[in-house]
């Protein structure tokens, strides 16, 4: 008996020094906006990502991560380019992973493509990114699982039989336009008005676009700005001007109501309506223990947001990529372990297009309201398991 014991005592030994053997460290080159403007963005991503990787140490397969992080500052594409070639080149990262804004993503695909190193994009959503490297998998979003469905929403169930659009003047801005715009259409709908709004580094002034918005008389006003700043400046820009008095709705994706700027915001948000995937204001099981997860590692009085979520369930994926290559992470490998992967999301349930290698998860409707003295989002109404309608429909970079 004791020999057995003895037998079994150095079979599990030798089985725990051959695991330790096999175990990989994957270099994780992580690409975001650290200082800055929009290190906010990146402060979101950063801490998902974190949170993730406290809450779940086992979900790497045993194998340990090193994450190089390199700080991309603003939208351009130059600085996040330097940034991928040099974790490529002299870091030798296994895998890519954050990108908020498009034009960084965009700058850095070829680079994924001649290196062969797998890019996770955990926020950039410009629809047609993905086809830009077969070596592209993203988590987030694309701008039409929101455009698209709020110009259909805003025609059918809004009664918006004209519609003006403001949208800031970069891919993802442009984007969106799009997107809304060939919902409302094919809805019926008629757009009156498609004004560029200046560009996505500093908050313009957005008086005079909304008064021309104004003058238009349009029963719906849709807003695409990016998150932060500037949905708070849209909303205070729209309330300056009485423009809910004059029966113009404003309507826009999610960006527009961003968790960490509902508080920010004038009573007129009241009764605004978007689509988006998430809120931290979900009243379901996986998100409350999600946000109190966020708040006991980060503080009562932080949130998370779409981008927060983003990091969250980014790192989900690539903890699944790297457990099921055992450790050696590949290009090749990667795709194939994102294809179809699906995931219990504080979002809800979340997969990876086998055909598009993006995001298919529910667009909901969102209804800003008051409650106990804050402002929060209330779901009225969802969309279930959205494919990215750009490729769906074979649309412009799409096809």
């Amino acid at each position: 008996m004791k020999i057995h014991k003895l037998l079994l005592g150095v079979t599990a030994l030798f089985g725990l020094m051959a695991g330790q053997a096999m175990a990989e460290t994957v270099k994780i080159g992580v690409v975001l906006p650290y200082s800055g403007g929009a290190a906010q963005f990146g402060e979101q991503i950063d801490r998902g990502m974190n949170l993730f990787i406290s809450q779940n140490k086992d979900a790497f397969g045993g194998n340990e991560i090193e994450l190089i992080k390199r700080d991309s500052k603003r939208p351009g594409g130059d600085i996040a380019k330097n940034a991928v070639q040099e974790l490529i080149t002299r870091e030798k990262v296994n895998l890519l992973t954050g990108f908020v804004f498009s034009p960084n993503a965009m700058a850095s695909a070829p680079l994924a493509t001649q290196g062969k190193v797998p890019m996770v994009i955990m926020n950039a959503g410009t629809a047609w990114i993905p086809s830009l490297s077969p070596y592209i998998a993203r988590v987030s979003f694309t701008m039409w699982h929101a455009g698209y469905p709020m110009g259909e929403y805003a025609h059918n169930k809004l009664g918006c039989k004209t519609a003006a659009i403001g949208f800031t003047d970069y891919p993802p801005g442009k984007d969106s336009r799009n997107a809304f715009t060939t919902g409302f259409e094919k809805a019926g709908g008629k757009v009156l008005e498609a004004i560029p709004m200046g560009g996505p580094r500093e908050v313009p002034d957005f008086t005079p676009f909304f008064q021309r918005v104004k003058n238009a008389k349009p029963d719906c006003f849709y807003i695409f700005v990016p998150a932060g700043n500037h949905s708070v400046a849209v909303v205070k820009t729209y309330a300056s001007l009485g423009m809910g008095d004059d029966g113009i709705k404003l309507i826009g994706p999610g960006d527009i109501t961003q968790d960490t700027k509902l508080q920010d915001m004038p009573k007129e948000a009241e009764g605004m309506i978007t689509v988006h995937h998430y809120s931290a204001d979900y009243d379901t099981p996986r998100n409350k223990a999600f946000v109190k997860a966020w708040k006991d590692a980060y503080g009562a009085d932080t949130t998370p947001d779409f981008m927060g979520v983003a990091g969250y369930d980014g790192m989900a994926a690539i903890a699944h990529a790297i457990t099921a290559q055992s450790g050696k992470v590949t290009a090749e490998g990667t795709m194939k372990a994102l294809s179809g992967w699906t995931y219990d999301s504080p979002r809800g349930k979340i997969m990876i297009d086998p055909e598009t290698r993006d995001i298919i998860h529910d667009s909901n409707v969102h209804k800003v309201v008051s409650k106990d003295g804050r402002m929060m989002i209330e779901v009225i109404d969802t969309i279930p398991q959205v494919k990215d309608p750009c490729k769906a429909n074979k649309i412009g970079k799409c096809k």
